[in-house]
């Protein structure tokens, strides 16, 4: 195959679940965002009824609400999100075991060596496409390149429902002419730098001199050129999740919390999701981080290093509890909580202590993890989350806590 890799890009996909799950939502205008008076104001993602209204990711809803009054505005359901994803990889690795998630809502996918299944990387894509609508509800953008970036850049060009193929021989006509915002891995910043040095399109960028690029920009430098031209040797890694650095969690609270009290009943909370994620991927960490942002949204980050790996809520909490009083004065209020691991390693044995503390502490997650792989994420939980303070299992935010 000249072009065996597959970007797949769900549309919409947080509105997309909705619709799916809800024959009533579909040909409707649905954006996915929070509650303004929550701090949740942000649209998370918009399908394309509501994106012909004006709105788009990122508006803040009372703005997306004027420019589409009969849009039907959901919370977000992040559980959902992480359920269809799984299926939308299930079925791409029917297709081939290189199998790359690259977002919630993205994977790759390489064909090579599998010509004998496939007449064609398009035969592939049509199939890939219909049987995810037919499976999921979902719509999804492929684009088809000789490697992941053209891929990637193929499939941002036709939505919804596209299938674009991105060859060496069409860089020029398709990819050059294109904004420079528009290349794969250039954010605001880097584009702005990029205009100080009068380069606005893809093209631009490609001609420019790889030696003052190397000057200016390193290493990124020459990324950045061989991207402009259409080149990238990086492989479709199966394992890439594998490799991952750290798991962590933030809520931007209902309130302004005050006093270490209201704020340990959140950090509990967060230590027991971001634990749990950590078992899920079947790692141990070293590393706790804690981030803190004040009403003043001024923020602090501050971490320290555990002797042994761990994955156990109550020894993450701990030491973010200890920062937490070291870091932070008691008077003064809180909008956002954030815990992560870092340093993490696969768990391939535990160290026992004298006291079979350490057996106890693993027995009771197992079966805790057990009840919610089972039941969901909401079947058991701390009692401090349904104090006042608590935010997981409020009504109005358990969404934001899976």
């Amino acid at each position: 195959m000249r072009c065996p890799i597959l970007l797949a890009d769900m549309n919409s996909f947080f509105a997309s679940v909705h619709q799916a799950m809800e024959p009533r939502l579909q040909g409707k205008p649905v954006a996915v965002g929070g509650d303004p008076a929550k701090r949740q104001g942000i649209v998370l993602a918009a399908s394309y009824e509501a994106k012909a209204c004006g709105v788009k990711t990122g508006m803040a809803v009372w703005e997306a609400r004027s420019l589409c009054p009969n849009g039907i505005f959901l919370k977000p359901r992040y559980s959902y999100y992480v359920a269809f994803s799984a299926r939308v990889i299930r079925i791409m690795k029917d297709f081939t075991p290189l199998v790359e998630p690259f977002s919630i809502d993205e994977a790759f996918l390489d064909l090579s060596g599998c010509d004998h299944f496939f007449d064609s990387s398009l035969t592939a894509s049509l199939e890939l496409k219909r049987r995810i609508k037919e499976e999921t509800g979902l719509m999804c953008s492929v684009g088809v390149g000789p490697n992941k970036l053209l891929a990637k850049m193929a499939a941002g060009m036709q939505k919804p429902d596209g299938l674009t193929v991105l060859n060496f021989g069409d860089v020029p006509g398709k990819m050059w002419p294109l904004p420079i915002k528009e290349l794969f891995g250039v954010g605001p910043r880097l584009e702005k730098r990029l205009n100080d040095l009068n380069i606005h399109t893809i093209g631009e960028l490609a001609h420019y001199p790889l030696s003052v690029l190397r000057k200016r920009f390193g290493l990124i430098g020459h990324v950045l050129y061989l991207s402009a031209n259409g080149i990238d040797y990086s492989p479709v890694d199966p394992h890439s999740l594998e490799k991952v650095k750290s798991i962590g969690h933030q809520l931007t609270l209902p309130r302004d919390y005050r006093g270490y009290r209201q704020i340990e009943v959140v950090l509990l909370e967060l230590c027991e999701i971001v634990c749990r994620r950590v078992r899920l991927g079947g790692f141990v960490g070293r590393t706790i981080n804690l981030t803190l942002k004040g009403a003043d949204f001024l923020w602090v980050s501050r971490s320290q290093s555990v002797g042994l790996p761990t994955a156990f809520t109550n020894d993450i909490y701990r030491v973010a509890t200890a920062l937490l009083h070291r870091h932070w004065p008691a008077w003064k209020p809180v909008r956002m909580v954030g815990v992560s691991l870092a340093g993490l390693v696969k768990m391939t044995s535990e160290q026992p202590d004298l006291f079979g503390e350490v057996e106890k502490a693993h027995l009771l997650h197992t079966v805790c993890d057990q009840i919610k792989d089972r039941f969901g994420e909401q079947s058991i939980s701390r009692a401090v989350s349904f104090t006042p303070d608590g935010v997981c299992r409020n009504k109005n935010r358990g969404d934001n806590c899976g």
